[in-house]
């Protein structure tokens, strides 16, 4: 998928920084188990320090301290997380190799084959969802647009889902799940026995790309499923996604 990840890192960025102000940081985030808002800012700057590291090699720089219950104070330490990373990736090649999540526990002498590139589509998609998740909590909508949603769908289908197969994390699906919108294929997830039963998951960009975050559940109104929904229910259960 042809696309500027680092300009879409900053646009999400910009917007999660701004939504930051707008939600109680002792909300609940749903879509996030027990997280709070505040807990929620506290991750993704710290999942920026993270992968700045993993992108260059360097030593993870720490969080530091905040007052959880300022929202001044956690969108200051995310806006320093932020451009820690923005900075960071901005001055890489991003042709240049680094450790990222598709060279995870690969067997001893096996190519690794990641890039600083990795971290650009990476942290822009996980940036998108958790500002998703923020102005959901504070009871706000977000649609960024159909490109960054695709994109979403496509990162479960061609990364996420086969590291969690890779790792043992899950079981190979029982039936075929393919994805679909009203343009385009979306994808089909991998694993699957090719003569097992089908199911077809069609529906808006954005409600398939929560699906297979586990933002959103197969009987959404906006999805239509054609085959074994029981089938796709029990794929889904397991977490397509860490």
């Amino acid at each position: 998928m042809s696309r500027d990840h680092l300009a879409a890192l900053h646009a999400y960025q910009d917007d999660f920084l701004a939504s930051i102000a707008l939600a109680d940081p002792s909300a609940p985030v749903r879509s996030c188990g027990d997280w709070t808002v505040a807990d929620l800012v506290l991750h993704l700057a710290e999942i920026h320090l993270w992968a700045a590291a993993k992108a260059s090699g360097g030593e993870e720089l720490p969080l530091g301290d905040v007052d959880t219950d300022s929202p001044r104070q956690l969108a200051k330490l995310y806006g320093q997380c932020a451009a820690v990373l923005r900075d960071t990736l901005a001055r890489l090649d991003p042709d240049a190799p680094a450790w990222t999540l598709t060279d995870q526990d690969l067997p001893e002498g096996a190519p690794r084959t990641g890039t600083v590139g990795f971290w650009h589509r990476r942290q822009a998609l996980e940036t998108l969802i958790h500002t998703w998740d923020l102005r959901t909590a504070a009871g706000l909508g977000y649609d960024p647009g159909d490109e960054g949603w695709l994109d979403c769908v496509d990162e479960v289908v061609t990364v996420m889902h086969p590291r969690q197969l890779r790792l043992g994390r899950i079981a190979p699906p029982a039936v075929r799940v393919r994805f679909r919108t009203a343009a385009a294929d979306a994808g089909e997830l991998a694993g699957a026995d090719p003569a097992a039963p089908a199911v077809t998951v069609s529906g808006p960009a954005k409600t398939l790309a929560l699906l297979v975050w586990g933002r959103a559940d197969s009987d959404d109104p906006a999805l239509a499923i054609a085959g074994d929904r029981a089938g796709l229910d029990a794929v889904l259960a397991q977490g397509l996604t860490p």
